[in-house]
């Protein structure tokens, strides 16, 4: 990539030795390519530097009457994949309910080769997930393709007991993901407890690749 001065030096005008107010205008201009390449190496770190492909899909429920989770993997076309999910949410949250998950990694995608990776959730309230990593990572990818609740300031309760639908979300669409990611398997684990309530989360592997461009 080049830097701000070589982006300016290759694109520098011709004329620059013109008369009359050709200082004002040169500076103006300076700082117009100097913002222009700014804009351009931020919207190259912006954007995401890998593929995935679904390798498998799981998800699991202790009691399908409180919680009822059914998920698959859809290809949309040759070579990109998207996910949709439905889940019938039929209990309440309190206090008790929890939220943990991990994320594990796998050059080969053999079961034994998985090695933690510290893009983990520690088991932690439910409510406190929901001020933090949700807002920050599930609104961000999910949101344009689901109707899971959009939540402004802190949460305050309760948890609409309702179906939630994810339709045809292709990761990475959205911007709560990172930007770069080694590539490998990857396998994410997301489990829901509580007293009295139903276990239940799911399992995805992913195979990611680097871009080639």
């Amino acid at each position: 990539m080049l830097s701000i001065n070589e982006y300016i030096n290759i694109n520098r005008p011709l004329s620059i030795s013109i008369k009359s107010t050709t200082g004002q205008m040169y500076s103006l201009c300076l700082f117009a390519r100097v913002l222009l390449g700014v804009l351009l190496m931020q919207s190259c770190r912006a954007s995401r530097k890998w593929d995935y492909e679904p390798i498998s899909l799981k998800t699991f429920t202790s009691d399908p009457s409180q919680l009822k989770i059914e998920a698959k993997i859809v290809r949309i076309r040759r070579g990109d994949f998207a996910i949709s999910a439905n889940c019938e949410w039929k209990y309440t949250t309190d206090e008790s309910t929890m939220v943990e998950a991990y994320v594990y990694r796998s050059s080969s995608g053999d079961e034994a080769d998985y090695k933690l990776l510290p893009w983990a959730i520690p088991k932690q309230p439910f409510y406190d997930y929901l001020d933090h990593y949700y807002k920050d990572v599930v609104m961000r990818t999910l949101s344009h393709c689901s109707n899971i609740p959009q939540i402004k300031g802190k949460f305050q309760p309760p948890w609409p007991v309702q179906t939630y639908v994810i339709d045809k979300c292709v990761l990475g669409e959205g911007d709560g993901l990172p930007e770069i990611a080694p590539p490998g398997f990857y396998k994410l684990t997301f489990n829901f407890s509580g007293t009295d309530q139903p276990t239940w989360g799911f399992t995805l592997v992913l195979k990611v690749t680097t871009k080639l461009w």
